[in-house]
């Protein structure tokens, strides 16, 4: 007899129609209950998915004897409920960013080692044919060894998106801007691709079209790895209609691959469909070269035959929940989960302080500025 663990939701924005619908498809998972603050809200969203409703994270795991819960909440509310979950004695699978600061990074992660729980961070482009196989051909020497690691995104907000939700581009609610929302799934590929630890980060950020808000909608860095390799970050909110997102990685022995993740607008869960197929875009692997046609036929084919905007979420749920069935690491943890927020809260400090930040990062407790921001 097969295994299915007992799954629930916390939050029931946007984003979490589409972990219901992965939790409800997935053989291993019984979609059991939602929790959320507003209980109206709740309870719609529960009968639409037919669960059962709670306002307590504590409640529902407890009285529904949950295995595993995914965290759908706004990034600097995703401490709270993930230690509640973890204490009840769930595991927990959290929507990116991991937090929006080192110090809920640190204290969930705490929790989770004190309740021998594991934790995961939804990177779900990390699941793209086209960053597999960018992935595979790293690991198999084909470049040599990483030596530059590009980030290029370049997309657009405009008002109507920071009004579809009152947390949206504040400093409190969000945690932060294109860093902290929209550029996680890049960052978390550039450290993936390059495959070794952070030396230091040096940054800048700007608000370059968006009065309205008070976070960053642009960022820029250099970053220098343990392992000899550099990288460049570039990362926009203030190009309409939206651009593409890229990550490109070149070898030591002039070789190099790339994958463009994104293209013709950037994806907003919940709210818009993903444009453009995610494919590799540069390809130049000695004898592999020809094979960037055939490749991209290959993976836009394959994306236009499913829902895109369900698929490598399901995937990526259903790699963690089969690690807790059998006992195994997911593809991504929420200690590599902590490295984006690395990134990320090292070039705000950067831009505060106007100098290269060293890795590793510990949280600021002492001062009040939510670590450069």
């Amino acid at each position: 007899m097969s295994i299915r663990l007992k799954t629930g939701i916390v939050g029931c924005g946007k984003v979490a129609g589409i972990h219901a619908a992965a939790l409800t498809a997935i053989p291993g998972s019984l979609f059991t209950a939602v929790c959320g603050r507003n209980e109206t809200r709740t309870n719609e969203f529960a009968a639409k998915f037919g669960v059962k409703a709670y306002t307590s994270v504590s409640d529902m795991v407890t009285k529904e004897k949950l295995d595993m819960v995914t965290i759908c909440t706004p990034h600097p509310e995703h401490k709270k409920p993930t230690v509640e979950a973890l204490q009840a004695g769930a595991h927990v699978l959290i929507e990116k960013p991991l937090a929006s600061s080192l110090e809920d990074c640190d204290a969930m992660l705490s929790v989770a080692t004190e309740t021998g729980k594991q934790t995961g961070v939804i990177s779900q482009r990390r699941f793209y044919s086209p960053c597999l196989r960018l992935k595979r051909a790293i690991d198999e020497g084909k470049i040599g060894k990483p030596a530059l690691g590009v980030v290029l995104m370049f997309g657009w907000r405009n008002e109507a998106y920071y009004k579809s939700d009152p947390w949206r581009g504040s400093w409190k609610g969000e945690g932060g801007g294109v860093l902290v929302n929209q550029a996680p799934h890049q960052l978390d590929l550039l450290q993936w691709f390059m495959g070794g630890e952070i030396e230091e980060i040096y940054g800048v950020w700007k608000n370059l079209n968006h009065p309205y808000i008070e976070v960053e909608d642009t960022a820029l860095a250099i970053l220098k790895f343990k392992n000899g390799g550099i990288g460049n970050i570039m990362v926009s909110n203030s190009q309409k209609p939206g651009i593409y997102g890229k990550v490109h990685i070149h070898g030591d022995n002039g070789a190099s691959v790339g994958v463009q993740t994104d293209g013709g607008a950037m994806f907003i869960a919940g709210m818009t469909s993903i444009l453009e197929p995610p494919v590799n875009d540069v390809w130049t692997v000695p004898g592999e070269e020809s094979r960037l046609g055939e490749w991209v036929k290959e993976d836009s084919d394959f994306f236009n035959g499913i829902n895109s905007m369900e698929y490598f979420h399901k995937q990526q749920i259903e790699d963690f929940i089969e690690a807790l069935i059998h006992g195994k690491k997911p593809m991504v943890t929420g200690e590599e989960g902590r490295i984006t927020v690395e990134i990320f809260t090292a070039i705000y400090r950067s831009q505060r302080d106007g100098r290269p930040v060293k890795f590793p990062l510990a949280p600021e407790t002492a001062q009040y500025d939510l670590d450069g921001r």
